[in-house]
């Protein structure tokens, strides 16, 4: 029985065993990101300010990610991880910030074509 709190080299390895052909390795090293950028871009709204800080969905969701990556017991791979989705937030915060439909388009469009 699978526990949810496998190491990170326990869950590279499961995802290993299932991605080495290199066109799909390959479409998804694009792919994923495009879709954690539209997710991003998707949680954006609403805005909070709490105490001069503007949280949203987004923001939040990043912290509970980044806590999850960085117990996974490999501090490097954490740490990596949590950086390139905290850039992907950071990105999507900056293109969020328009019209609903320019809002929606950016997070619907690149989750479908990721």
């Amino acid at each position: 029985m699978a526990t949810p709190f496998r190491s990170a080299l326990d869950l590279l390895a499961h995802y290993a065993e299932y991605h080495r052909d290199r066109r799909n390795i390959q479409t998804h090293f694009i792919g994923v990101p495009m879709i954690v950028f539209a997710v991003g871009v998707l949680l954006t709204r609403p805005a909070f300010v709490v105490a001069g800080l503007t949280l949203t969905p987004a923001w939040l969701v990043f912290a509970l990610v980044g806590a999850w990556y960085l117990t996974r017991g490999h501090l490097t791979i954490g740490l990596a991880v949590t950086f390139m989705v905290g850039v992907l937030m950071w990105l999507a915060h900056q293109v969020a910030g328009g019209s609903t439909a320019a809002w929606l388009a950016w997070g619907v469009g690149f989750f479908v074509v990721g």
